[in-house]
């Protein structure tokens, strides 16, 4: 937590508040960060006017126009980790524990990262164009949009299971832990299945089931479990849409048997034993007992 739908859901609410901002002052708590943000940074985004906010996988990418007419464009790249909250906030609300890095902007608002367990990160880059090379490098397609063919070749073409590769993010962008459990049920998919034993049509109903569970879930503003909220400070709601991720011991929505939880890829992974069958020999399977 948070994954796409959370971190896009972020971006559209920091869009209209951010673009065409200038920053005009920055701050930072003397707790380091996942990655820390370095001091010499806070001088150097001092200035820059906001140009576009988005994002690449599970990362926020603030793109901004330097001071300097003949520098770089650079770019701050943001994570979330697990606990981490990005919004937006008159200068004078008084500021929360675990606040970590402030963006001061010129129209008396503040742009706050708060993350209280610091898993999450804040950088800032000054050369996009050598940035873009380096995450292309590093992450997959979105996985909006898809080629077939490609999903395909890069399901089957592993021993590893289905649950592994949702979760590799250099096969598709921004899938985690919820959705990957999500998008396996509605696909009827096991998550242990080594993806060499999954069929052209299963692979083609995973991927379809990935972009439809992700869609749903951005248009709920994603899932709030524990600390996550929008760029505005509002909570998620597909939380309550789930149908087996943090279900262990509930009914099946579709069949009613009770969801099992069974360790997959290191993740707790949910799913129903009758709508999604094993079929064929599962990849590292441990069981994890249900807290009811």
């Amino acid at each position: 937590m948070p994954e796409l739908p959370e971190v896009e859901t972020v971006v559209r609410d920091l869009r209209p508040l951010l673009a065409g901002r200038t920053i005009v002052g920055v701050r930072q708590s003397k707790h380091k960060l996942r990655r820390p943000w370095l001091a010499t940074w806070n001088a150097n985004a001092t200035g820059a006017r906001v140009e576009a906010v988005r994002r690449r996988g599970k990362w926020i990418l603030i793109d901004l126009v330097s001071r300097e007419p003949e520098a770089s464009d650079p770019t701050l790249r943001v994570h979330l980790g697990m606990s981490g909250q990005f919004t937006v906030v008159p200068a004078s609300e008084p500021e929360a524990n675990h606040v970590h890095v402030v963006f001061a902007l010129d129209d008396g608002n503040e742009l706050r990262l708060r993350d209280p367990r610091r898993f999450g990160s804040a950088e800032f880059l000054p050369d996009r164009v050598a940035l873009e090379a380096e995450m292309n490098a590093d992450l997959g397609p979105e996985p909006f949009n898809l080629g077939a063919e490609y999903f395909r070749r890069a399901v089957r073409g592993t021993a590893r299971n289905l649950k592994a590769v949702l979760l590799d993010q250099s096969i598709v962008a921004g899938v985690g832990n919820i959705y990957a459990d999500e998008a396996l049920f509605r696909a009827k998919l096991h998550p242990g299945r080594a993806g060499k034993r999954v069929k052209t049509a299963e692979c083609d109903a995973l991927r379809e089931a990935v972009e439809a569970v992700l869609t749903r879930a951005i248009e709920s503003r994603g899932s709030t479990i524990r600390d996550y909220v929008g760029g505005s400070g509002l909570r998620g709601g597909f939380q309550n849409e789930h149908a087996v991720y943090g279900k262990t011991g509930e009914p099946c929505p579709a069949c009613g048997t009770a969801i099992t939880c069974a360790r997959y890829a290191g993740r707790a992974s949910h799913y129903c034993p009758l709508c999604q069958p094993s079929k064929s020999k599962v990849v590292r399977s441990k069981v994890v007992k249900s807290k009811t």
